[in-house]
């Protein structure tokens, strides 16, 4: 009777090459996963910064200031929030209604971290009105 023989080999290879494209699709995963929340934290400081901008800009407007006062800020930056810039920009219109006076200022901030080309850019706007 003839005994087989090499049989094991062929499946410890099979298994050894199936464990090992198993476990490299999970560490292609897990740096997809780390990632997609990097990305989303960035976006989340984003959104924080622009939100920033324009809560010191209806600030300024309701103290006594204006568009102009506004708008001449560029690149503004936060503490806590590093190495994002934030444009503002501004526009009003006075309407009378009835019998009073009434200003709509309408802000925009964006808020940038990074160079365009970069891997790690992200931007964020918001748009917000007041009327005074």
């Amino acid at each position: 009777m003839k005994r087989q023989q090499g049989f094991s080999l062929v499946m410890a290879i099979f298994i050894l090459v199936v464990l090992g494209l198993l476990g490299g699709y999970m560490v292609r995963m897990s740096a997809v996963q780390l990632g997609t929340f990097s990305y989303a934290l960035q976006g989340a400081r984003a959104y924080q910064a622009a939100r920033a901008g324009i809560e010191w800009s209806i600030g300024r407007i309701n103290n006594g200031g204006n568009c102009t006062d506004v708008s001449a800020q560029t690149g503004m930056t936060f503490t806590g929030i590093d190495g994002f810039s934030v444009s503002l920009s501004c526009n009003s219109q006075s309407y009378s209604e009835a019998d009073q006076n009434i200003t709509v200022y309408r802000i925009n901030a964006l808020s940038q971290y990074g160079s365009y080309t970069s891997s790690d850019y992200v931007t964020r706007q918001i748009e917000a009105s007041i009327v005074k």
